[in-house]
């Protein structure tokens, strides 16, 4: 027979087991994982000043940072569990989520017109129907590339009438300015710099069309740690707020990040986007529910897909409501 002492032992111990699953999920991490990005300018001001290294020293978590080359690898990082937040545009995003990637879209770094439809200076493709038969430079899985998409669609043609060369953005532009490729699905800074250094044409543009750029977080981060999702987005509210107040800075910022001129720079920052948004909600479901809308119509969504349902689990607006209440 155990003692009287022996039984509260083993109560005590198993009251022990039971709560630590408990103790585990609510533990605050050693680090946080993001990403920065040329297409984010927002990311790079929170990277340079620290501002969220600050903000989490007395709780002692680390920051760890991860570039992403296009909202396609923004969206890998995420799945693969590698980052706990990522950028990217809104439409990509939903195509994460309609692929099973566990993700929420919970803040506006901005509102861009940063893809279009790049020809080379001297190129006979002026329209998107003249893109019949011909290739064009594409990153799968992207705004630019569901740009590309539903400007085909405007036109009558389809995916099977252009020939898709798969590049990531960068390698996108090195092609068009080769000749590899006769046309090229442009993101911003290489949009701009294709203009400015060797004449590329943008021979079609809607702004309308674009969606707007989202920092997504993964569930599960989200679900554990919410008090570090606030935390983080008020980090970018810092750091957003900074980039308004000294554009030149942000200018020479991702000029020296990317290697461009801060020529190409300006014209990405100072006619192709807007950081007056932050907050996530109707406006960011609407574009978003069009494009996939569109997409659906286009065959890259299936027609069993409920769009407006996926969309509206995709976006999480109480974290950036929160920042203005």
């Amino acid at each position: 027979m155990l003692s009287r002492r022996s039984l509260l032992a083993a109560a005590g111990a198993s009251a022990a087991t039971l709560a630590a699953p408990r103790l585990a999920f609510s533990a605050k991490p050693s680090e946080i994982r993001l990403d920065w990005a040329y297409y984010n300018p927002v990311s790079l001001i929170l990277k340079e000043d620290a501002i969220l290294e600050k903000a989490l020293a007395a709780d002692g978590i680390g920051v760890r940072w991860v570039q992403s080359a296009g909202s396609n690898k923004a969206l890998e990082f995420l799945s693969a569990g590698s980052i706990d937040f990522g950028s990217t545009a809104g439409a990509a995003a939903l195509l994460g989520k309609i692929n099973g990637n566990p993700v929420k879209s919970i803040y506006v770094f901005s509102r861009p017109e940063w893809t279009a439809l790049v020809a080379a200076k001297d190129s006979k493709v002026n329209a998107v129907a003249d893109l019949k038969g011909r290739s064009v430079a594409v990153t799968r899985g992207t705004d630019p590339h569901i740009f590309l998409v539903r400007a085909l669609a405007e036109a009558g043609l389809g995916a099977k009438d252009v020939r898709f060369v798969l590049l990531q953005h960068a390698d996108g532009m090195t092609a068009l300015q080769r000749g590899d490729v006769d046309a090229w699905a442009g993101l911003d800074p290489m949009m701009a710099q294709a203009e400015l250094e060797f004449g590329a044409r943008l021979f079609h543009r809607n702004k309308a069309n674009n969606t707007w750029g989202v920092l997504n977080v993964r569930d599960g981060f989200a679900a554990e740690h919410p008090d570090l999702v606030g935390r983080v987005l008020a980090a970018y509210e810092t750091a957003r707020a900074t980039a308004l107040k000294n554009p030149a800075r942000l200018r020479a910022l991702l000029a020296s990040q990317a290697k461009l001129p801060e020529a190409v720079i300006a014209r990405q920052l100072d006619e192709r986007t807007e950081l007056t948004h932050s907050v996530i909600g109707a406006a960011q479901s609407e574009t978003i529910v069009a494009a996939g809308i569109a997409l659906q119509e286009g065959g890259v969504i299936k027609p069993d897909v409920d769009v407006k349902a996926v969309v509206a689990s995709l976006i999480e607006p109480r974290f950036s409501a929160a920042l203005r209440s």
